[in-house]
């Protein structure tokens, strides 16, 4: 099946839980909403910093139709969530993920090897495990941090984009040079690059990448979306530096700290509460902090 998918920005996105811990479907609708008022041109749901790897399979499931009807085709929605160490496990996860109406699925690395494993066996893994996946799901990779990052090698991610079957790279290779010859190795091929990295967005879509994908579109997607698309304009570097410097708050006490920017600032009506970590580590100097780069954030708001 034939796809395009746009360019700009594809937030990774939250999931909203109640103060009890279930998935909280009245915020995760507004959730979409906001992405989609501001400016993001796709949705990558059920992924890490979905916290796919404390969700059971129903409800990735159930996250990614209920973000499919939300959506509401007002732009793609796409989403990963095979976790399992089985093939077997795996093949289900993603052929169940094809029919919740999400555009693709995406393949997560580290999935296919392990750390110590080289690219060889990487790849016959992968194609093999194509043929236990229906043939007409469009696809894509990310290279997910958790349990490791593994990084496709140059002739693999080749090899897979000439064969036609993958539209989406989550790149977070943080390479500009190796972006540059990813973006050279897919030419001409349906596969599109989106970095997740703020301090090489900029130079990587001059380089030739689709967009971003990353983090910090959960506390200021407009700006990346105004990135994406003025690329050549005569400051916009130094959007770029204030993108890369305020990333650093990724490090800080993430995804926590950008449900509380959310609620804060945002007014989407959801709760702190995460499952990979305790919401009550994020302790005063860290909410000023996140109040600080939202105040900030304004100001650049204001003159882009």
């Amino acid at each position: 099946m034939k796809k395009e998918f746009p360019g700009g920005v594809w937030p990774v996105m939250l999931t909203p839980f109640t103060s009890e811990g279930d998935v909280d479907y009245d915020a995760l609708k507004k959730l979409v909403d906001w992405y989609i008022e501001n400016g993001s041109s796709g949705l990558f749901a059920v992924c890490q910093s979905s916290e796919m790897f404390f969700l059971s399979l129903e409800e990735r499931l159930s996250i990614a139709r209920a973000v499919v009807a939300y959506a509401d085709g007002r732009v793609p929605v796409i989403a990963s969530g095979h976790i399992s160490e089985e093939e077997e496990a795996q093949a289900e996860e993603v052929n169940r993920m094809a029919e919740t109406g999400v555009d693709a699925v995406i393949l997560i690395t580290n999935r296919f090897a392990a750390e110590d494993e080289d690219d060889v066996v990487w790849m016959e893994r992968c194609e093999h495990f194509l043929t236990k996946i229906q043939s007409d799901i469009p696809l894509g990779f990310y290279e997910c941090p958790y349990p490791y990052k593994r990084l496709i090698s140059l002739e693999n991610l080749k090899k897979c984009a000439e064969s036609g079957r993958f539209y989406f790279l989550k790149d977070t290779c943080c390479d500009e040079k190796l972006i540059e010859k990813r973006i050279e190795v897919t030419k001409g091929t349906n596969l599109k690059l989106y970095n997740a990295n703020s301090a090489t967005i900029l130079d990587s879509l001059r380089a030739g990448a689709a967009g971003f994908s990353g983090v910090m579109a959960n506390f200021h997607p407009e700006l990346y979306a105004y990135l994406c698309s003025h690329t050549e304009e005569k400051d916009i570097r130094y959007l770029q530096d204030f993108l890369a410097t305020a990333s650093l708050i990724e490090a800080q006490y993430y995804p926590v700290n950008a449900k509380y920017h959310l609620q804060k600032l945002e007014g989407i009506p959801m709760s702190t509460y995460s499952r990979k970590q305790d919401d009550k580590g994020l302790n005063d100097t860290f909410r000023h902090q996140v109040e600080m780069l939202d105040e900030l954030t304004q100001e650049f708001v204001k003159h882009y």
